[in-house]
């Protein structure tokens, strides 16, 4: 879908004042032009954005200048905020947003709607959908000063030990009769137990020390501000979108019908949602 996006840095500002102050504004400015189907907008932390949607069919650069007009006419805006910036973009073409909800830890949440994910793009009709608001996993090492200082390990020896032992490695290829053998090793530690079993040291008697001896491996997820929820519970979203020439409809009805039936095999407390349906 063509669209066209008004950008405005309001630095310092919160998103109540990003709100009254720009956004509320710009979207005055341009809700009555022609070619306009809808509006959207986002008010953050020193951010504006209005993203205006054209009608299929419009002449996306003419419609371009005449919002480019429009906002370089404004004379509303705050002193201290930018100047507006406009332009083209592609919106994704969303169909609707799975709402995977429930009192549960954040873990669990993201392993089912990863799961409801898979499931929704492996249905008939269906070839798109991706997690939203979803923190990335991350591996934490805290290391202890006092463990390194009594084995005699620096911070750089550490990291070095990690770098070294978590990691695949080709080895190469042996020719067979039956054909070409490739060779492969495998040490990429992707838990926090087997970053646990790193060994940084490893002395003649067979005695190891390893990672978790001199470190706490914290296995959780990214720092982050994002956070969802819905209807009061904390939530992952799983956005399905259609691809070319795929119809809103149908792949609404397909979701739909497997919601109703995924929901009964969900882990307790964990609900299910159709939300922001695009196709009605």
């Amino acid at each position: 879908l063509e669209a066209l996006t008004v950008s405005t840095v309001y630095a310092g500002a919160s998103p109540s004042e990003v709100e009254t102050s720009v956004t509320n504004r710009v979207e005055e400015a341009v809700s009555g032009l022609e070619g306009v189907k809808r509006l959207r907008s986002t008010s953050a932390e020193g951010m504006s954005v209005v993203t205006v949607e054209l009608m299929a069919g419009e002449d996306v650069r003419k419609r371009l200048d005449e919002v480019r007009s429009a906002i370089d006419a404004m004379q509303s805006l705050p002193e201290e905020a930018e100047e507006p910036t406009v332009k083209q973009v592609e919106i994704d073409q969303r169909v609707l947003t799975v709402a995977v909800a429930g009192s549960t830890d954040e873990r669990t949440l993201k392993r089912v709607a990863q799961q409801v994910r898979d499931e929704i793009v492996a249905l008939p009709g269906v070839s798109e959908a991706e997690l939203s608001v979803a923190r990335d996993y991350e591996i934490s090492i805290e290391l202890s000063e006092d463990a390194m200082r009594r084995h005699g390990l620096s911070f750089d020896q550490v990291a070095a030990a990690v770098r070294r032992s978590s990691l695949d490695l080709p080895g190469g290829s042996i020719k067979a009769d039956g054909g070409e053998i490739l060779l492969r090793a495998k040490g990429q530690a992707y838990e926090g137990e087997e970053f646990e079993r790193i060994a940084l040291v490893s002395e003649a008697d067979g005695a190891r020390l390893v990672l978790g001896d001199v470190a706490r491996v914290v296995d959780g997820f990214a720092e982050s501000d994002e956070a969802a929820r819905f209807d009061g519970l904390p939530a992952v979203y799983v956005d399905v979108g259609r691809v070319g020439e795929q119809k809103s409809l149908s792949i609404s009805k397909t979701v739909r019908d497997y919601l109703e039936a995924a929901e009964l095999r969900m882990p307790e407390g964990i609900q299910l949602t159709a939300w922001n349906d695009e196709s009605t």
